[in-house]
């Protein structure tokens, strides 16, 4: 038995890791999308890595699109097998990937209009809308915490992770020459004490780790503080500068992390008449799908939902459907908060409105969550004085915040806690995968101190036998 690592190599994004077994079978953890990797991007999609017709079983962790953004493609190219994850992450996965083969024809066509002024041949998207329906009669639901054979002598367990809503950590058993050997896959690791879901679960001894290392050497702020420091925003852009808060955020997980707050401050009568738009007609999906699974939801919300029916709603708020809709939004000279998809700003509506109010001092971008450095969302956060747009150079007048105690992903408090079930001296090799590389690096050296014999970091196509 071996594994190969297609994504997700010493970068966060693109997630693909392949287990090939004795027989032949070709076991996919995963199919997601690279992001936010600058020109390179685009090409790294288009190449697997791996034949798809050769592919057996996908197991996908989660629906999002660095997770499952690729399956339109994958399907479109041969992959005939069965798609497992739970029924949460099928019903979040059908929704993102409609959206992402939208995006990418709308990103296409307006790019194209730029080359064909510039002489040069249009480029087409990775899939489309017709494709990504395909690829939907392929999903099969699971639920979490059941051991179900796929095949004889492989089974799969699926474990809560607690990252987004129907998150799975995916544990493989196989058994060849008599002798079994379970391989577990962390997908993306939550946090523990989440204000919506609840916390990851534990799992069985594995022989074999592939762990997520995005926040491996660092701590993420309280979470408890984030309405406080929601609102110290909110005041100073459009209570005192009169500006808008344009906030880049992931249609899935961020978006109604960010309305469950807003709707807790004006619950506590705390959040200023101020308009709230979510520009984003994903993330209106999203949040309805969401809000139809509630057993994913914590103790506390569960209570919540006792006394207030609609956690994610409140006074203020519109949803903003149509693209004209979304354009109007550049005419409004009130202040407001527009929330709007995508999380990196690196695609999407979101894009056209850093583009549309960058150069104004009284406004405010606000990062939320993690962005690959070489996204659009990166070069903000990390100070940039110029940015390409849509292959247009505009200057950084609006004030760019972060806010890091958002975070999805677990830190590294978070990813032990993960692991404490787990007895070091009997896991034959941990493999960190999704996170950047110097990273990564200090996220091995805690390793090893714990007590893990052999941590290996993965490049981008490599291959190891998984042997005693």
């Amino acid at each position: 038995m071996k594994i190969a690592f297609h994504g997700a190599a010493r970068t966060v994004t693109g997630s693909k890791h392949l287990l090939t077994l004795d027989n032949g079978t070709q076991v996919l953890l995963d199919c997601g999308l690279f992001q936010g990797l600058g020109r390179e991007t685009y090409m790294l999609n288009e190449q697997f890595g791996f034949n798809p017709h050769q592919i057996n079983y996908l197991l996908l962790s989660h629906a999002h699109i660095d997770h499952c953004g690729l399956i339109p493609r994958l399907v479109k190219e041969g992959f005939t097998g069965k798609i497992f994850c739970t029924p949460a992450t099928s019903d979040l996965a059908q929704v993102l990937l409609l959206d992402s083969a939208e995006i990418q024809r709308d990103d296409a066509h307006f790019l194209n209009k730029r080359r064909a002024r510039q002489g040069l041949p249009p480029e087409q998207p990775l899939y489309t809308v017709d494709d990504a329906k395909a690829a939907f009669k392929q999903f099969t639901p699971v639920e979490y915490g059941h051991w179900f054979e796929i095949e004889p002598g492989l089974q799969v367990l699926y474990t809560d992770a607690g990252h987004i809503i129907g998150s799975a950590a995916v544990h493989v058993r196989v058994t060849e020459d008599g002798k079994t050997t379970q391989i577990s896959f962390s997908g993306d690791v939550g946090r523990y004490r989440d204000v919506i879901l609840r916390s990851p679960d534990t799992f069985p001894q594995a022989d074999y780790l592939i762990i997520e290392s995005t926040y491996g050497n660092s701590l993420h702020e309280d979470i408890a503080n984030t309405p406080d420091t929601l609102l110290r925003w909110i005041e100073k852009t459009c209570v005192q500068k009169k500006g808008k808060l344009i906030i880049p955020a992931f249609s899935v997980g961020r978006t109604q992390e960010l309305l469950f707050f807003l709707n807790q401050l004006s619950e506590e009568r705390r959040l200023p008449t101020i308009p709230v738009y979510v520009d984003s007609p994903l993330s209106q999906e999203a949040t309805q799908v969401i809000k139809s699974h509630p057993e994913n939801y914590n103790k506390a919300v569960k209570h919540l939902l006792q006394t207030d029916q609609d956690p994610f709603d409140f006074d203020g708020l519109r949803f903003i459907k149509t693209v004209d809709e979304s354009k109007r939004l550049n005419d409004i000279t009130q202040p407001c908060i527009i929330i709007s998809a995508s999380g990196m700003a690196d695609a999407g509506r979101v894009t056209h409105h850093i583009a549309n109010n960058i150069g104004n001092h009284k406004n405010t971008i606000l990062i939320v969550g993690y962005c690959e450095p070489h996204s659009l969302g990166g070069r903000l956060m990390n100070g940039a004085e110029y940015v390409y747009i849509f292959g247009e150079q505009y200057a950084v007048q609006a004030e760019v915040g972060v806010m890091r105690n958002m975070s999805a992903h677990g830190d590294y408090n978070d990813l032990s806690q993960f692991l404490a079930c787990q007895k070091p001296d009997l896991v034959n090799t941990v493999f960190i995968v999704h996170g950047e590389y110097a990273v990564q690096q200090e996220f091995k050296s805690r390793l090893l101190k714990k007590g893990f014999r052999n941590v290996q970091v993965p490049e981008l196509h490599s291959v190891f036998g998984l042997n005693f």
